[in-house]
């Protein structure tokens, strides 16, 4: 396994937890992740996520696990179309209605085809993934208020369940953007590099 140049550190503002990436962007992206969140239930998450050099997603990889369960997912981008593949051990069900919670749904997605459209992933709740179609669209070095409406491939953490979904990006200097979807919107910053440095209501860079 191949080290990797770059770290990035996120400490979650909406519950216990942190987020760590390391990762290569020399030639669109390279990364591997480890979240560790307290809520709904305690659980780790790790990531793998590939980019082309245009910075759209070619392979997203992701575990969760807590007490007595966990879920694999595996997204593959090839000549338009998303291969989804997944595994579930134990019962993250029965630990979310311990928790006082509802059944998640289930991983994965039963018709990839509605992700046909999506250039890009979002992992629920994970920073690094708003820096995809900040650099893809080259948000930084756009005009002060042009909008993007992209499709993207949603992965729901953690029950790790795949949702298309729209989302919006507007241009509002070159530090930062505003992140919008289904009525929530957030102006995140952004570092030199596109990454995001403050999420109101979820992380901060340390």
């Amino acid at each position: 396994m191949p080290t990797m140049p770059k770290s990035l550190f996120w400490i979650r503002t909406d519950t216990t937890g942190a987020d760590h990436v390391l990762l290569n962007d020399q030639r669109g992206l390279s990364a591997r992740g480890v979240a560790v969140v307290a809520d709904p239930v305690p659980y780790t998450c790790t990531y793998t996520l590939l980019t082309d050099e245009h910075w759209a997603t070619s392979r997203l990889e992701v575990t969760v696990e807590g007490a007595g369960w966990l879920r694999t997912l595996r997204m593959e981008r090839a000549l338009g179309r998303w291969r989804v593949s997944t595994a579930e051990q134990g019962d993250l069900a029965a630990a979310l209605r311990a928790a006082g919670h509802g059944n998640p749904g289930f991983p994965g997605t039963e018709e990839p085809g509605r992700l046909e459209d999506a250039i890009d992933v979002d992992l629920g709740r994970a920073p690094l993934f708003n820096t995809l179609p900040i650099r893809r669209l080259g948000l930084r070095e756009g005009d002060v208020g042009t909008e993007h409406r992209i499709p993207v491939a949603w992965v729901h953490v953690p029950s790790l369940e795949v949702l298309p979904a729209t989302q919006s990006y507007t241009v509002l200097g070159p530090d930062r953007a505003r992140f919008a979807v289904k009525g929530f919107n957030a102006e995140l910053g952004l570092d030199d590099d596109g990454y995001v440095t403050h999420y109101p209501g979820l992380a901060e860079r340390r």
